[in-house]
């Protein structure tokens, strides 16, 4: 089962750009993890100290691999420098997915009936 992380971290405005650029080693090294299917790290343009994470792993394995690793230790020592102020994160498993849009391009919050 898919398990997604969803994350607000909040740092010091003045250095979230620096803490961005320097993340990037930590963001690539995780991207590579086996079974991440998705890590990235985005300022939100509307909160100026307010950093978005999203995760998305293959299995909760692959997640407790990346949780008990350098990369993970790495990007919690890499962030603590800059600043932080609060930080909030939620993990999902995911147990249906399904397009937004259907084939005429029309959107849905409905899912298939399974089968």
């Amino acid at each position: 089962m898919k398990i997604v992380i969803e994350a607000k971290v909040d740092l010091d405005p003045a250095r979230r750009a620096e803490a961005l650029e320097g993340a990037r080693g930590w963001i690539a090294g995780a991207q590579a993890q086996p079974g991440c299917l998705g890590y990235f790290w985005t300022a939100d343009p509307h909160h100026p100290a307010r950093v978005h994470v999203f995760e998305e792993w293959a299995s909760a394995e692959a997640l407790a691999s990346h949780l008990a690793g350098p990369q993970y230790r790495g990007m919690l020592a890499h962030i603590s420098g800059f600043g932080l102020t609060h930080a909030v994160s939620r993990k999902f498993a995911v147990a249906q997915e399904a397009p937004v849009y259907d084939g005429s391009g029309v959107a849905s919050a409905q899912f298939p009936a399974a089968d």
